[in-house]
Formats: C-alpha cells, structure tokens, sequence
C-alpha cells in the first residue's frame, strides 16, 4: 500500500478520533499550517492515510454502498487491542459487533471493529 485517502464531511470532528487511533498504532501525524482542510500519517512502512475535507463531498459516507467498507490495520498484541477497546468510545468511536469481541470475524480472527459518527470502521486486527 502507497497511501489512503478519506474524505470526511467535517475534518474539525473526524481528526480527533482517528489521530487517537492512528497514533495509538504507531501512526505519526503531520499536520501541514498552509492545508487547513487535511491531516496525513504516515505509517513507519512508508504508507501514509489522508483525512482531507473536500469541497466535492457530495454526501454522507455511507460504508454499506459500493466502495470501500473498512480500513483493517494490524496491532501489535491482543492485550493492545484490549487497551484500544476500552479507550474507542471516549475517542469519538463506536463498537460494533462487541458481543462477540474479540471474535466477531471468526474464532480464529481476533479484532476490534469500530465506526465514528460519520460512518467510517475501523478494524484493528491482532495477528
């Protein structure tokens, strides 16, 4: 993966709970002063993710249509994924499927999914 861009609605109420996340991760962010509508991490790999607020943004995300449904990114330890699990809803995100945390992708799969309010999930997987 080169990089990965989203685009959001509104970048003021979106930054915050993916820079918990993505930092969390190992993610650094890079905020450029003379790109007011953006945010950038970039990922030890090389990789980066973009959260930019488009003038094109023509409606809501919505991850169920065609396009893309989850971001999946890898955490170093399932005891990692429990600290990202208890910190997700006072971060700005939502558990989904948490009756079957952290087996909601199979018994042999063990993940954290999450969406913020505008839409967007988050698998955190723990290999």
């Amino acid at each position: 993966m080169h990089h990965i861009e989203l685009w959001t609605s509104d970048l003021a109420a979106s930054r915050p709970a993916f820079d918990r996340v993505l930092s969390a991760l190992g993610w650094r962010a890079e905020q450029d002063p003379d790109w007011a509508v953006g945010e950038i991490w970039h990922h030890p790999s090389g990789a980066y993710i973009v959260l930019e607020q488009s003038p094109d943004v023509t409606g809501p995300h919505e991850r169920t249509r065609a396009g893309l449904n989850h971001l999946a990114l890898r955490v170093e330890s399932r005891a990692a994924l429990d600290v990202l699990r208890a910190q997700a809803c006072a971060n700005g995100w939502s558990e989904l499927f948490a009756d079957r945390y952290p087996h909601a992708g199979g018994p042999d799969h063990t993940a954290l999914f999450i969406e913020n309010s505008e839409g967007f999930e988050l698998e955190l997987v723990a290999d």
